[in-house]
């Protein structure tokens, strides 16, 4: 019994240091306190040891590299404090980013209108069902993050039942694939297209140049044509056959149009943030997105007392340890990630700085096509994508290509990130797909996803390569 108190308890002021983090971050961005800045990493460092017991063993790998290459750098550089303090700064911020779009959760898993939409998607005619789940997947995945996998889930294994397959077992494991395939690969298209994403927050934060106006068509575009290859790869690997005609009526999608207009409002509270306080698009998203989930809280409570309002606020408070609880991993993966990104360039040395930076230029107009496929190898042997894109981003940022378009080859790398998702067994979205199925993550990837991948990729390659 004491045992279970002392980890709720360690569990609570894990939830409070890392919404200390966040607060913090946000009093740095907006008047620049280095006071703050320095108390957000202690902070950090306290969530860090005080959660080390909860974390995955591979969340821990990645703190104990973080460690081992921060002594690395005080050996090596001649100024490692500063650079060490540059790179906790990446951390810092998606930690903050992390548990900004955590809050998020709350007032969806509460929500009426998120439960009509995953009805009305499931229950959709076996044509339409898989662009309605890919695309609803990647709409609920901006709101809930990983989330969305763990609700789909779910919820397709309680309408997949053996009666609506009428008693064929293999019908309801081949609708079964079907649907989770379609909800996995729609989950990995929000990333790509999201302005609340955390690859365009990496992307958007290294390549200061580059705006999302800039990158939305590239980024667009290629979400487009991802999911016009997944939807052909669903038709060809074994559409369900036919099934007695039903008299049931086909949902109504109005509930996503709804979910889908009060998702515009979000991302454009988020727009006029950015706006008005001058700040770059992934900075807006830690004032914005918490802003947004409390308003949608208020709106849900607003039968209760003074408009919701205060209602919302006690909610919060008391369900935010609860909200953030769960996100350790996540942020350990993702911080750790950017924070050994950035340590890699300023570990290297000036000649091998060079040496890479000749690379780049003489790779010339095949960088974009070359960029996409090195970070889907290198997810496949564990280097998560976040630590390529950063170290990428990073060395663009340093050389400053003028031959390459930097919004093709950002758009590039968010679409090589996207297929790392679908295929790589050391990414979380393949992780939840294998303990809900059964199968290895290598499996799902090679097996279920193995023609998508290598069509995806081919086609990805020389599309990239033809535009450039």
């Amino acid at each position: 019994m004491d045992l279970g108190r002392h980890e709720s308890l360690a569990s609570v002021w894990c939830s409070r240091l890392l919404a200390g983090v966040a607060v913090l971050a946000v009093v740095h961005l907006l008047s620049g306190a280095t006071w703050a800045e320095s108390l957000a990493q202690l902070l950090l460092v306290g969530f860090l040891m005080l959660g080390w017991p909860r974390f995955s063993s591979m969340a821990r790998m990645l703190a104990l590299a973080c460690v081992a290459v921060s002594f690395f750098a005080l050996w090596r550089l001649p100024s490692p404090w500063a650079v060490l303090h540059e790179a906790a700064e990446g951390f810092v911020f998606l930690a903050a980013f992390m548990t900004a779009l955590a809050v998020l959760r709350l007032p969806a898993y509460r929500s009426r209108l998120i439960r009509r939409c995953g009805h009305s998607l499931l229950l959709q005619p076996p044509t339409w069902r898989y662009p309605i789940l890919s695309l609803g997947s990647t709409l609920f995945g901006i709101v809930l993050n990983f989330g969305v996998l763990n609700l789909f889930m779910s919820m397709i294994d309680k309408s997949n039942t053996l009666g609506s397959a009428q008693g064929r077992v293999w019908l309801q494991e081949v609708r079964r694939r079907r649907m989770l395939l379609a909800t996995l690969r729609g989950f990995t298209l929000a990333p790509l297209v999201s302005p609340l994403g955390i690859g365009v927050a990496v992307v958007l934060g290294n390549l200061e140049t580059l705006t999302w106006g800039e990158l939305f068509p590239y980024v667009f575009l290629s979400a487009i044509l991802l999911f016009l290859l997944g939807w052909a790869c669903d038709q060809v690997a074994g559409p369900s056959p036919r099934a007695r005609a039903t008299l049931a009526a086909r949902p109504s999608l109005m509930p996503l149009a709804a979910f889908s207009l009060m998702l515009l409002a979000l991302v454009m509270l988020v727009f006029a943030l950015a706006t008005m306080l001058s700040l770059r698009l992934p900075q807006a998203v830690l004032i914005g997105v918490p802003l947004g989930a409390w308003i949608w809280l208020a709106w849900q409570c607003r039968g209760i007392s003074y408009a919701g309002v205060g209602p919302a606020t006690v909610m919060l408070a008391r369900r935010l340890p609860e909200v953030l609880g769960g996100i350790g991993n996540e942020v350990v993966a993702l911080g750790s990630g950017a924070y050994l990104g950035y340590l890699s360039v300023a570990l290297l040395d000036p000649a091998q700085l060079g040496g890479v930076a000749s690379l780049l230029i003489a790779l010339g107009n095949w960088l974009p096509a070359i960029v996409l496929l090195l970070i889907v190898i290198l997810a496949q042997v564990g280097v998560n994508p976040i630590i390529s894109v950063t170290f990428l981003t990073s060395m663009v940022a340093q050389v400053g290509l003028e031959s390459v378009s930097l919004p093709l080859l950002a758009a590039a790398m968010l679409s090589g990130w996207s297929l790392t998702m679908v295929s790589s067994p050391f990414t979380a979205a393949m992780m939840i797909m294998s303990r809900f199925t059964g199968l290895t993550a290598g499996q799902i990837g090679l097996r279920w996803n193995g023609a998508f991948l290598a069509t995806s990729l081919i086609m990805a390659a020389v599309l990239f390569r033809l535009a450039s």
